[in-house]
């Protein structure tokens, strides 16, 4: 059996294709021909060059294929030109699912976002039943994503065989670019993290992710989304566990978000009409740490069996990555 891996060059995608190998399914991925292939160095894998904007190019991606895991978007705070969050993320993910429906592909995997998934308006831990709408997106990631997945439900509507999933911060080895969170641990471990502003997330090692994946393609319901997530924590609990890793004094000055404000706005300008580089002070992230990001994953350890490694151990596999690999 073949299964189509989109997204295989980056974070959440390369472990999914090493998962899949190990349990002995015959991978092809789809990559651009100027990817980055760093993560699937040493993998047997069949490469197909494509581009989720060129629907001929994923039809072939897909002959032959019975899975499709569609991990690929573009995931960034920032870009020079917004338009590329919709031409990947929305457009991109119609044309795919389109194809896999036209050549016949047997059950799919589509990779979302915990970004999509509500927030209880009186506080407390968002479920995959929490209500959202587009307007309660902060950010053209963040929007893109909630569009993608919509258009996702509505194809599974019509009879599509696909699964959704939800992750929220995942941590671990090989996050090559790195992620947003995977640059906070960066930042942190070179000593750049003098002030904080307080929010709220939820981590999960990468792995874990990567088998909530494999276990959604073969027990998830149809249709339905799932969370894929571990352990809810606030930054300043997030920093205590990486001091005790690095040694590295975890910041004591917590500063307000609104004082924050201002000056992510000047670093968006800036970025937008002078640099064309991404902002040092994004301003979707500061505009989302006034979001405690907690979630119930309840219903993907459940339905799932979601594994749950410790969150201390998938940051100490982030660690030593980025340390082994030079970036701090």
């Amino acid at each position: 059996m073949t299964a189509l891996v989109t997204g295989s060059t980056g974070f959440i995608g390369a472990a999914v294709a090493r998962a899949l190998l190990d349990r002995g399914v015959d991978v092809r991925v789809l990559v651009r021909r100027e990817s980055d292939l760093g993560n699937l160095q040493g993998l047997k894998v069949e490469q197909a060059c494509g581009d989720l904007r060129d629907a001929a190019s994923l039809r072939q991606a897909l002959a032959g294929c019975r899975q499709l895991y569609h991990v690929a978007a573009h995931y960034a705070l920032w870009a020079s030109d917004p338009r590329i969050f919709y031409d990947i993320n929305v457009t991109g993910t119609r044309n795919l699912m389109e194809a896999a429906r036209d050549v016949g592909v047997e059950r799919i995997v589509y990779t979302s976002t915990i970004g999509a998934i509500g927030l209880p308006v009186g506080g407390g831990p968002g479920t995959e039943e929490t209500p959202v709408s587009l307007g309660q997106m902060s950010g053209h990631y963040k929007r893109s994503k909630f569009l993608a997945e919509q258009e996702v439900s509505k194809l599974a509507s019509a009879g599509l065989p696909v699964v959704i999933v939800n992750p929220s911060a995942p941590v671990g080895a090989r996050d090559i670019k790195p992620t947003p969170t995977g640059q906070v641990i960066v930042d942190f471990m070179k000593g750049r993290m003098p002030a904080y502003i307080e929010t709220g997330m939820n981590l999960i090692d990468v792995d874990d992710v990567a088998a909530g994946h494999l276990r959604a393609m073969e027990k998830g319901r149809l249709g339905e989304r799932y969370i894929l997530g571990n352990r809810n924590l606030m930054l300043r609990e997030v920093f205590a566990l990486l001091s005790r890793l690095t040694g590295v004094p975890a910041p004591t000055i917590k500063l307000p978000r609104l004082a924050i404000l201002p000056l992510a706005y000047a670093n968006q300008w800036l970025a937008d009409h002078v640099t064309h580089r991404p902002p040092r002070i994004p301003l979707e992230g500061v505009k989302m740490a006034k979001y405690v990001m907690h979630y119930d994953c309840s219903k993907a350890i459940r339905e799932l069996s979601l594994p749950q490694t410790p969150v201390d151990v998938a940051l100490e596999k982030a660690v030593r990555w980025f340390r082994d690999h030079n970036y701090a």
